[in-house]
């Protein structure tokens, strides 16, 4: 690649609420420190001149219960950065646990918005589980680098859960961990380089992945806005939040120790409270302070928050720490760093007792404020400490270790003041902004270099990338691509002679397996598009990435034992061999000599309570596949998908097989071999019947709708429409919530 060339760039963080200013941190415990980093790394990165545009994609959300911001299409957050926000499932607020099902339609929307746009980017950086997922699933189909960071890994919290006592029935219906760490397992085996945070994250953590490569790790401590936070000057003004801290205090102005962390499991606050409550000696040094988010009423949290808190309030109750301990019941982003400061003008500890902890933002800010800190010593503050040398570890199960830690910082002579000075210069050589984009890009163009390879030439053709196409050749492959071996490589050479905009892409009733060896025998240019068994599978690019959208939305009711179970018993109708049998078809040979007809089929089959789509071919072929599927309702969904125009597409076929792609208003082209059932669509506009036979009359087709140019659309390929037999409307496509979907919006 150019090492000139300004770089697109999109991040991808799908939870939580984000948006340019006053950022609800601790609304909840998808609103944390992912919510500031992906915003802060989003403007660093744009701020750099190597950088031609950043976009931060989210989630729209309409949700009266949340600000409108969060419903804005587009914002601005720099000169060159965005924040953009997708439609995706449900209109309201959801949390991460539930957004799982509506993955595959936010790659399909996301899809649709760089075809519409014409932004692809050059990189895709997919922030924690389900970004990872989104993102690999975007960066296969679009042919571009991926690049991953987990923030925190489902299989080591399952670990900390566990061992924290809850069972492994309850952290999975609380986390859905197993859907979480398949998620990850395939960012992982899909990216070119994972952005960590810490050396412990790479040797602990991502080493327990079954697809973990060290070699694609890279080590890039974050930034912290040095800007914002910062020493006091002495010119601090009192903030609501200060005002509110004191309320609760009898002795305001002693030390503080202060831990800031949402009220859930995880961050073992409970053992903080616990430890404070059972050391008279800590009590008399300082006074405890929980910023625990916002909330509006503790009857309406989360079960998991809400319990969590109800233990902190009970343990409070029990030590009668009332007038030692503070609990502020809000606080707005703006005053986070200005409690920092106050901490330090009462010579405060600030701590993390977190039982896992993938980095640790807050320590940084705490550093960079002149805050001594003690901290969890699973994850990033190992590193963070080690570069600081600003505070001191601790076994978060151990009490009287964080008891001895916290005292040993208020009380011992020397000890504030050096971790305190320590932090604040050492954060400045460590954790910059500008020191992690310098590294960012400099790993980021060596993927680019790494994927920026000649494109891959098969019988003279050149592969393109989806994303550049902008009209498809879709065509049949037996007996419509082949069986005219002279006409097939005269096909061929057009292709591959081609403007680089022409895609090309094969629809089959035959099995992915067994096309892709028919590929390899006639030596077919390599397509970057394959409908495979009877348009139940389809699949992209260069490397045929499996279309799984298409998958889930098909398998609505699809019971295929069922279907065996009806069929195998009709005389005259015999299985196919298991190689022509897939999850989403069940195919059949029958004799029309004792086999009743099709109409009796599709009867008995409604009979017995199936939803299924009946397709014959070559009076021969019976396949049984689910009704939202078809070669059809494929093609529709690969223009929706990609945002192509129906006239974009040119179909060819010549069987019953075949019926359903040629019918649905893009450019049909029925080779002259084709078989007696597609008389029948002479009657549809848009479908062409060509003389030649087999390939040669694919070609024909191509040049009566001069599809290689300027398409057109001749008068007689209208047909009349008061004449016309009305080609079967495909419904709309409803996205895993029910919600409805416009195939062609």
């Amino acid at each position: 690649m150019d090492e000139n060339k300004k770089l697109k760039i999109a991040l991808i963080s799908l939870h939580g609420l984000i948006r340019g200013e006053n950022l609800e941190l601790g609304r909840d415990e998808d609103t944390g420190g992912q919510t500031r980093y992906v915003l802060e790394l989003a403007r660093a990165l744009s701020a750099d001149p190597g950088v031609e545009r950043v976009d931060l994609i989210t989630r729209q959300v309409l949700d009266e219960r949340v600000s409108k911001d969060y419903a804005q299409l587009e914002e601005q957050i720099a000169e060159k950065a965005w924040i953009i926000r997708i439609p995706f499932g449900p209109k309201r607020y959801l949390r991460k646990k539930k957004l799982w099902p509506y993955l595959e339609v936010f790659v399909d929307q996301c899809l649709k918005y760089f075809k519409k746009t014409g932004r692809v980017p050059d990189v895709i950086h997919g922030h924690y589980a389900d970004a990872g997922y989104g993102g690999g699933q975007l960066s296969r189909l679009l042919g571009i680098p991926f690049v991953f960071t987990g923030h925190s890994l489902g299989r080591v919290k399952r670990d900390r859960l566990l061992e924290a006592g809850l069972s492994p029935e309850k952290a999975e219906s609380r986390y859905n961990l197993s859907t979480r760490i398949e998620a990850e397992e395939f960012a992982l085996e899909t990216c070119s380089l994972i952005c960590t945070s810490t050396r412990q994250e790479v040797k602990e953590q991502y080493e327990q992945y079954e697809n973990y490569i060290p070699e694609r790790m890279e080590v890039i401590p974050p930034g912290v806005d040095l800007d914002a936070f910062h020493p006091s000057h002495g010119d601090d003004t009192r903030t609501d939040l200060e005002a509110t801290i004191r309320s609760f205090l009898h002795e305001p102005d002693k030390p503080m120790i202060v831990a800031m962390a949402r009220p859930d499991e995880r961050k073992n606050l409970e053992m903080l409270v616990k430890v404070y409550g059972e050391s008279p000696p800590m009590q008399r040094a300082a006074n405890l302070v929980l910023v625990m988010g916002s909330r509006e009423d503790i009857r309406k949290m989360p079960a998991g928050q809400r319990s969590v808190l109800t233990n902190i309030l009970t343990m409070i109750d029990a030590y009668n720490l009332y007038g030692k301990v503070a609990y502020p019941k809000r606080h707005e982003a703006d005053e986070v760093a200005p409690l920092y400061r106050l901490v330090a003008r009462t010579r405060g500890v600030f701590v993390n007792p977190a039982l896992t902890e993938p980095f640790g933002l807050t320590l940084l800010e705490a550093a960079a404020s002149g805050v001594p800190i003690v901290a969890t010593d699973d994850g990033g503050p190992s590193d963070i400490i080690a570069n600081c040398k600003n505070g001191l570890l601790v076994n978060p199960l151990d009490p009287d270790g964080i008891r001895k830690a916290i005292l040993h910082i208020l009380i011992e002579p020397g000890v504030w003041d050096d971790f305190s000075q320590a932090g604040m210069d050492n954060v400045h050589t460590h954790y910059s902004w500008s020191r992690h984009v310098q590294r960012y890009l400099r790993d980021v163009r060596e993927v680019l270099k790494a994927a920026n390879v000649p494109p891959q030439i098969i019988r003279g053709r050149q592969t393109r990338r989806l994303s550049q196409i902008d009209r498809l050749i879709l065509t049949d492959i037996d007996n419509t691509l082949t069986g005219d071996d002279e006409a097939m490589q005269e096909f061929f050479q057009l292709i591959a002679e081609a403007p680089l905009h022409v895609g090309f892409g094969i629809a089959t009733g035959r099995r992915y397996e067994e096309l892709i060896r028919l590929l390899n025998d006639l030596d077919i240019p390599r397509p970057e598009v394959l409908i495979t068994s009877t348009g139940t599978e389809v699949y992209y690019g260069k490397n045929f990435t499996l279309d799984r959208s298409w998958q889930q939305h098909i398998g609505f009711r699809w019971e295929p034992e069922k279907v065996r179970e009806v069929l195998d018993a009709i005389e005259g109708y015999y299985r196919q061999p298991e190689h022509e049998q897939s999850t989403f078809k069940v195919s059949y040979q029958y004799d029309p000599a004792v086999a009743p007809k099709v109409s009796r089929i599709k009867r008995l089959l409604r009979e017995n309570g199936l939803q299924a789509k009946v397709v014959m071919s070559h009076d021969t072929f019976l396949d049984v596949i689910p009704t939202r599927a078809g070669s059809g309702v494929s093609v529709r969904h690969i223009a929706y998908k990609w945002n192509f125009p129906l006239e974009h597409i040119l179909v060819a076929g010549d069987s019953g097989n075949d019926e359903g792609m040629l019918s649905v208003n893009a450019l049909g082209v029925v080779v002259g071999n084709y078989s007696p059932e597609l008389e029948k669509l002479r009657a549809y506009p848009r479908v062409y019947f060509a003389q030649a036979h087999h390939a040669a009359g694919i070609i024909e087709g191509i040049q009566y709708y001069n599809f290689l140019d300027t398409i057109q659309i001749p008068n007689d390929a209208l047909k009349d429409p008061e004449k016309a037999i009305a080609a079967p409307q495909t419904p709309a496509r409803p996205a895993p919530n029910g919600e409805t979907t416009a195939p062609d919006a």
